[in-house]
C-alpha cells in the first residue's frame, strides 16, 4: 500500500502506451489556429439574429454555420482538456483549458438567440421553408425536438441572460471541486504491514478492500470524520446547488428540478420513479446479498467498511495489459467480426492512453470529438478491475464510433440515458465468458463476486443516490431547509432501508453524501442504474438470439440521437418506461446470488 514515489514523467512514457492525441491536433499551433478561427466565425453567426425566419435558405445556413461552429468547438475543447489530463501540473496546458472553458461559454451566448427565433416561426412557415430548401430536412428532428421544449423556451433577451448566468450557476460545483481535489487532506493510518500511510481519494478504495479489518475502520472513521469536519460548508454547497437547479427550473416553467433535467432527453419522470419503485420493491435481494457477506466474512457485526472487503480470499489475478486485450476481445466475440474489427483498430491505433504517470488524471473514461477517433484514457494497473475497465470505456469508445459514422454532427452525440448502456452491456458479456471458462471454484467464486459488487454498486447504490436526489430537491421545493443535521439523517434512513438488519449503519455514514461528486449534476446517476438494467437486458439477449440481437444492438450504437432515448432502446429490444428491464436485471442477480451460496457451501 505504500506510494509509489517513481511514477515515470509524461516524457519518460512509452508512445505506444500513450492515446495519438497528434490525430486529433499535430501541434498547439494548430489548435490556437482553430481557436481563433472560431473567434472569427462568432459574429458571422450572431449576423443571423433577427433574420432567421425570413427565408429557408437563411435558417439553413445558419444552421449549417452552428454545426461548423461547434464541431471546431469539440476538438478544441477535447485537445486542451486531454491535454491537460496528460499532465495537470503542465501550466500550458492548464491555460488552454481555461481558454477552452470561456470560449465553450462565450460560443453558448452568441448562438442562444437561435432557439427561441425558430420557435417563433410558425410551423406552417417551417414546412414552406423545407420545400424551399432540401437541405433542411436534416434538421427535421433537431427542429421537432425545439418545438417539443417550446412551453420552456424564453425570449432571445432570456435565453442570453440565463446562458451567461450559466458560469455563475456552476459556482457551487466548481467551490465543492476545489475543495475535494485541491484542499481537502485525510488522516495517515498504518496499513496492513505497519507503514505510515495518509488516506487519499485514490486509496480510500483500496484501503476498504483490506483483508485488515482495522485498517478498514480507521480508513472508513478518517474520511468521514474530516468530512464531518466541514459539514456546514458542505451542505451550503450542496444546497447551493440544489437551489441554482431549482432557479433554472422555475425560469423554464417546469413543475420541479426532476422534471426539467429528464425533459432534455424527452424522458418521462416514470422512468425515474419506477426505477426507484422496482428496487424498493426487490430489496430483499440486497439484504439477502448482506447476509450472505456477513456469514462468508464469519462476522458477529457486519459494518458498512465491511462492504467491500474481497469475499473470496487467496484468489489473486495479475492480469498484464497485452492479456487484458485479449481476454477482452475474446469474450466479446458473439458481438460479431466487424466489432471486433473496430476493436482491434482501437488497440492498434492507440485510440488508449494506458498506464499512469506523474499528475495524469485519475481515473477512466472514454472522450473525442466528432471527425477523429474516440480516446480512451485508463490508468491501467493489472488487476481484475482494470481489465473490466478496459472493456466497458471501449464500449463507449465503439458507441461513439457506430455514432459518428452514421449520423450527421448534429445527431451523432448520444444522450447521457443511453451512455452507459454499450459500457456495461461489454462488462456483462465479458463476466459471461469468463465464467464459461473457468472451472476452478473458487476463481468462480470470485468473478460471481465482481459481479455481484457491480449490480450492489451500480443498481442499488446509484438508485439510493437518485432517490436522495429526488427527496432533497422536493424538500427545497416545498420551502424546506437543506441543514447538514437534515441531509444526513435523509441518508441514513436510506443506508438502513437499502442495507437491511443484517448490518450496522454507522454514523459516519451518515456524511457519505458530501463526497458524492455526482450531485452537483443533479439527476444524473439514476442512468447508472437504468442504463445497467438495460445492459443487462440487452446482454442475455445477444447472448441468446444471436445475430438478429447483435444486428439490432448496431443498430442502437450507431443511432446517435436521432430518436429519443427511451424510443432508441425499444428499437434494440428493451423499454425502459416498464419496470421489465430493471426485475430481469435483478432476477440475475438473485441467480448469481444461487449460484454463490451454493460455491460457498
Amino acid at each position: 500500500m505504500a506510494e509509489n514515489k517513481n511514477l515515470p514523467k509524461r516524457n519518460e512514457m512509452d508512445p505506444k502506451h500513450t492515446w495519438a492525441i497528434e490525430d486529433l491536433y499535430a501541434s498547439d499551433d494548430l489548435w490556437q489556429k482553430d481557436y481563433e478561427k472560431i473567434k472569427e466565425m462568432l459574429p458571422k453567426a450572431t449576423e443571423y439574429q433577427g433574420r432567421l425566419s425570413k427565408t429557408g435558405d437563411l435558417l439553413y445556413s445558419f444552421l449549417q454555420l452552428s454545426d461548423q461552429i461547434s464541431i471546431l468547438l469539440e476538438q478544441i475543447y477535447v485537445y486542451a482538456n486531454q491535454k491537460y489530463h496528460e499532465d495537470t501540473s503542465n501550466a500550458v496546458y492548464q491555460d488552454l483549458s481555461n481558454k477552452a472553458n470561456a470560449l465553450s461559454v462565450q460560443v453558448s451566448s452568441a448562438l442562444s438567440f437561435a432557439t427561441p427565433e425558430i420557435l417563433s416561426i410558425p410551423e406552417e412557415t417551417i414546412h414552406q421553408f423545407r420545400i424551399e430548401n432540401d437541405g433542411l430536412k436534416l434538421y427535421d428532428f433537431f427542429i421537432k425536438d425545439i418545438l417539443r421544449l417550446k412551453p420552456h423556451i424564453l425570449s432571445a433577451e432570456m435565453e442570453e441572460l440565463l446562458a451567461d448566468a450559466g458560469e455563475m450557476a456552476e459556482a457551487p460545483d466548481n467551490i465543492y471541486s476545489m475543495f475535494n481535489n485541491a484542499d481537502i487532506k485525510f488522516p495517515c493510518i498504518k496499513d496492513e504491514t505497519g507503514e505510515t500511510i495518509q488516506i487519499t481519494h485514490g486509496r480510500y478504495g483500496q484501503l476498504l478492500e483490506s483483508n485488515d479489518r482495522r485498517v478498514r475502520r480507521e480508513a472508513f472513521e478518517g474520511v468521514y470524520t474530516t468530512y464531518s469536519n466541514y459539514r456546514n460548508t458542505l451542505a451550503a454547497a450542496f444546497s447551493s446547488n440544489v437551489k441554482q437547479e431549482i432557479f433554472f427550473a422555475k425560469a423554464r416553467k417546469y413543475a420541479s428540478s426532476l422534471e426539467k433535467t429528464l425533459d432534455v432527453a424527452n424522458i418521462p419522470v416514470e422512468v425515474y420513479t419506477n426505477l426507484i419503485a422496482a428496487v424498493h420493491e426487490n430489496m430483499g435481494l440486497m439484504h439477502r446479498y448482506v447476509s450472505l457477506r456477513k456469514k462468508l466474512l464469519g462476522l458477529d457485526e457486519l459494518h458498512m467498511y465491511d462492504l467491500y472487503t474481497p469475499l473470496v480470499q487467496d484468489v489473486k489475478m495479475d492480469i498484464p495489459f497485452e492479456e487484458a486485450k485479449k481476454m477482452v476481445a475474446e469474450g466479446l466475440e458473439p458481438l460479431g467480426e466487424s466489432y471486433q474489427k473496430i476493436l482491434n483498430e482501437g488497440y492498434t491505433h492507440r485510440w488508449i492512453d494506458v498506464y499512469e504517470n506523474e499528475n495524469k488524471r485519475s481515473g477512466a473514461y472514454s472522450w473525442g470529438a466528432f471527425g477523429t477517433h474516440p480516446y480512451v484514457l485508463l490508468n491501467y494497473n493489472d488487476t481484475l478491475n482494470n481489465v473490466f475497465t478496459l472493456a466497458h470505456e471501449m464500449g463507449h469508445a465503439i458507441h461513439s464510433y457506430h455514432s459518428d459514422k452514421e449520423q450527421p454532427y448534429i445527431y451523432a452525440g448520444y444522450k447521457i440515458f443511453v451512455a452507459e448502456v454499450a459500457s456495461t452491456c461489454n462488462e456483462a458479456l465479458l463476466i459471461d465468458y469468463m465464467l464459461k471458462n473457468t472451472e476452478d471454484k473458487k476463481e468462480k467464486a470470485y468473478l460471481i463476486n465482481h459481479f455481484l459488487e457491480k449490480f450492489k454498486g451500480t443498481l442499488y447504490r446509484q438508485t439510493m443516490f437518485a432517490e436522495f436526489e429526488m427527496i432533497t430537491h422536493k424538500l427545497v421545493e416545498e420551502g424546506e431547509t437543506l441543514t447538514a443535521d437534515a441531509l444526513c439523517k435523509i441518508y441514513h434512513d436510506l443506508n438502513v432501508a437499502y442495507f437491511g438488519e443484517d448490518i450496522v449503519v454507522d454514523s459516519e455514514i451518515d456524511m457519505e453524501w458530501s463526497r458524492i461528486p455526482h450531485f452537483y449534476n443533479a439527476f444524473y446517476v439514476y442512468q447508472y442504474a437504468t442504463g445497467y438494467s438495460a445492459a443487462i437486458a440487452l446482454s442475455k439477449r445477444i447472448l441468446k438470439e444471436g445475430k438478429p440481437a447483435v444486428e439490432d444492438y448496431i443498430h442502437f450504437l450507431s443511432s446517435g440521437s436521432s430518436n429519443y432515448p427511451i424510443e432508441i432502446l425499444k428499437a434494440a429490444g428493451v423499454d425502459m418506461s416498464t419496470k421489465e428491464p430493471v426485475n430481469e436485471a435483478l432476477t440475475l442477480f438473485a441467480e448469481l446470488l444461487d449460484q454463490m451460496e451454493e460455491l460457498m457451501k
